[in-house]
């Protein structure tokens, strides 16, 4: 079988890869790959092992063995956590290209809506806590929040849990980390993806990888796409980058690599429906209601180096260092049922539907620099595999809003605020009116900054791996981020500084030669503002208290512990992971009273949990049949509040069950097919880590995303080793649903529809 050979190598490749390139990669294919063969069948195998890491061609398996994070040694089998690998084959074939859909298609983790209709990029919810400031690449965070494409990924890994001892402040639930493709010196070799499908999609990829000399190469990762999203004509999505990537390996001990990566997403955003509290249900079939004007852009442009020094056997080097800027900004238009006026001209009284402007702008610009040492070492009578870092990060952002004039007013609603004039898109008999998308006519003006974010953080770390016997190995991590922060809202300059402290400790014990239990216990800590996109609002991770309070405020707290069990079936060619834990969040920062878009609000005063089970499986399970899955039952629930009635309830924006199953079978060489499913249980709207809404007069929920389902299916047709047919159609039986929910309801995220598209992929 191809894909089987082709399986073989890529599996093996995966601990070559541990550290990159250069001399632990050559160590690896001497010590692992060559072992037992003739000089013949080593070359072959490392020529195969090379051309899986580079190339990107279609593979049959769903599992990576390691870490792109080169600080975790151990193979993922090994390691005392739950960390979901998403390869590039799996993204592939899901037929997804966004991170926003990759990510929340899998278990355990759901999307939000963000403050005020904010679409300054993705918002990740990942076992019940905000992850939005906690996506990474290359192990570097990513800042920027930002429309987030996978044309330049390898893998995306999902590491469950708080993670602070990795990833520094922030990582309550966990953190997203994407791979991203890399040169190379072995190969030459050129690949074209280019797709069209319903709803006027487009997508043209090519990646370009080649050698300039015996020791250096260039890659080139291309994109440009452009469609409506499905279900909802006129809303559209366009997407152009480009990645180049150089590598330079003067001796086998020593390599530089550098990249540059840019992404221009230009959108006509949906905020969708929203919450019909009389029916208790979203309002269906929902007309697109979106301007002419509307807009949602990012501009992601990051500059990357990466050095990799083996000093010796035993000590290595690695350094990586990123600048980035990004730039976003957006006015979309949201709509709310409401009420005309009895002074309205037209039909007082009457039901209606009202349109309203959500807008701001924001630029981000980021440096920074990871250092890390590895000794492989032997005191005590143990072999330890220690690592020590350094890293210093400076994030600056500008948040800033719009002078917005709308000239087209046509009805009259009342409000806290008295009678206004507004925009209705039904008239007075109830029926849609002409030309929705030109109704409310706007001028837009780009305004002033608002807020003015900084914080700059020097951390450093240690970290071990060891065999305490030989069933029984240990890690340990502690962590130290310094950090001063500095946020100027339009009313107050907020500054202060502190230390944060973070633990890691896990035990893995072999039970047998393919499986083992494991425990570990982790902390994390976010700090108060700590959401740059935000400034002075409470409500949603912005500032909390005056700059006197917020000064004087602890850190939120976080705990987890958790104990699973990992084994590698079928030949090791299947990993399984089951995983019990229990995430609690100590001295949280609440917002009170009506206005949750002000400072207003209480400084360590609550306390919430999440505890459940997790199940796992990736992998092979016959050499045609590959499999990735996973499974969350959760539960949430507020311990401590300010508020005495938000106790007992459980968490926003949380689902308490959630599964995602992908399946592929490739009977012969010349044909593969599977699909996808991916089920959430109902959510509540509600602000984050806190109390979804709640009304106590009817003894429910207010605001609540139904339950959905998806099915997508795919089908490959290898014509040839260099040309290849894909076919993807996307939510199978054009199921309509919701994926998230502003805490008001008066928007509600709408999932894409029916949607079929062809590929054909050209390998030269």
């Amino acid at each position: 079988m191809k894909n089987k050979t082709l399986t073989i190598g890529a599996q093996t490749i995966a601990a070559a890869l541990a550290f990159g390139h250069g001399g632990a990669l050559a160590q690896t294919q001497e010590t692992e790959i060559c072992k037992d063969k003739t000089e013949a069948e080593c070359k072959a195998q490392q020529d195969e092992i090379e051309l899986i890491r580079i190339h990107g061609v279609q593979q049959s398996i769903y599992r990576y063995d390691k870490s792109g994070d080169p600080r975790r040694l151990a193979d993922l089998v090994d390691t005392p956590q739950t960390i979901s690998v998403l390869t590039q084959d799996q993204i592939q074939e899901s037929g997804k290209t966004d991170l926003k859909d990759i990510l929340a298609a899998q278990a355990g983790v759901t999307l939000g809506t963000g403050e005020n209709g904010n679409a300054f990029g993705d918002r990740y919810v990942i076992r019940g806590h905000e992850a939005r400031s906690d996506v990474f690449v290359d192990g570097l965070r990513d800042p920027g929040m930002t429309t987030r494409e996978s044309f330049a990924t390898e893998r995306v890994e999902i590491t469950k849990g708080p993670s602070s001892t990795f990833a520094g402040r922030g990582s309550s639930g966990g953190a997203v980390n994407s791979i991203t493709k890399k040169a190379s010196t072995s190969y030459n070799f050129g690949r074209v993806d280019a797709a069209i499908g319903t709803d006027e999609h487009t997508r043209l990829t090519v990646d370009l990888n080649k050698t300039l000399t015996e020791n250096s190469a260039i890659r080139v990762n291309a994109l440009t796409s452009q469609e409506d999203k499905p279900g909802r004509e006129g809303i559209e999505r366009g997407r152009d980058g480009v990645q180049l990537s150089y590598v330079l390996n003067p001796n086998d001990r020593l390599s530089f690599i550098g990249d540059v990566y840019y992404l221009n997403a230009e959108d006509k955003p949906d905020l969708g429906s929203y919450y019909d509290r009389d029916a208790g249900y979203p309002l269906e079939d929902i007309p697109v209601y979106a301007q002419d004007d509307d807009f949602q852009n990012s501009e992601v442009t990051t500059f990357t180096f990466r050095t990799e020094y083996e000093i010796s056997d035993n000590v290595r080097f690695y350094n990586a260092t990123r600048a980035g800027n990004t730039e976003n900004e957006y006015v979309t238009t949201g709509m709310s049922a409401t009420t005309r006026d009895d002074s309205d001209e037209t039909a007082p009284g009457a039901d209606t539907l009202r349109l309203s402007t959500h807008q701001g702008w924001q630029e981000v610009d980021y440096f920074t620099t990871q250092f890390n040492l590895f000794w492989d070492t032997s005191f005590a009578g143990l072999d330890h595999r220690l690592v020590f870092g350094f890293e210093y990060s400076d994030e600056s952002v500008d948040n800033g809003v719009f002078n917005i004039e709308n000239l087209n007013t046509n009805c009259a609603i009342g409000g806290r605020r008295g009678v206004s004039q507004s925009y209705c898109i039904v008239d007075g008999d109830g029926n849609l009116i002409d030309n929705i998308g030109s109704l409310m006519d706007r001028t837009i003006e780009r305004g002033d900054e608002d807020a003015l974010f900084d914080i700059e953080t020097y951390a450093i770390y240690a970290m071990d791996t060891f065999a305490l016997t030989d069933k029984l190995d240990v890690f340990f991590g502690l962590r130290m981020d310094s950090y001063d922060y500095s946020n100027q809202t339009s009313n107050d300059l907020y500054e202060f500084s502190d230390e944060l402290f973070n633990g890691h400790l896990g035990l893995v014990y072999d039970i047998t030669e393919h499986g083992n239990v494991y425990a570990s216990y982790s902390t994390a800590t976010n700090i108060n503002g700590g959401e740059s996109d935000l400034g002075a609002n409470c409500g949603y991770g912005g500032l909390c208290g005056t700059p006197e309070q917020a000064a004087q405020a602890d850190p939120e707290h976080v705990e987890n512990i958790e104990i699973g069990t990992k084994w590698m079936l079928f030949d090791e060619n299947l990993m399984a992971n089951a995983s019990i834990f229990r995430i609690t969040k100590s001295d949280v920062h609440e917002s009170i009273g009506e206005d949750d878009y002000s400072t207003i609000g209480t400084l360590n005063t609550g306390e919430n949990r999440v505890e459940g089970v997790e199940f796992g499986v990736s992998g092979d399970i016959t050499e045609k049949f590959s499999v990735q899955a996973s499974a969350a039952f959760m539960d949430s629930e507020v311990l401590d509040s300010f508020t005495e009635s938000n106790i007992g309830l459980a968490l926003s924006n949380f689902a308490d069950e959630s599964f995602y199953l992908q399946l592929r079978y490739q009977p012969n060489e010349k044909f593969a097919f599977g699909g996808d499913y991916t089920y959430k249980s109902e959510m509540f709207g509600g602000q984050p880590d806190t109390a979804a809404g709640y009304d106590a007069d009817t003894g429910e929920y207010s605001i609540v995303v139904p339950d959905y389902q998806v099915f997508n299916l795919f089908a490959n047709y290898y014509a040839s080793e260099k040309l290849t047919f894909r076919v993807n159609i996307g939510n199978l039986f054009d199921e309509e649903y919701w994926t998230a929910a502003y805490r008001s309801g008066a928007f509600m995220y709408i999932g894409d529809g029916r949607n079929v598209t062809g590929t054909v992929n050209y390998e030269f």
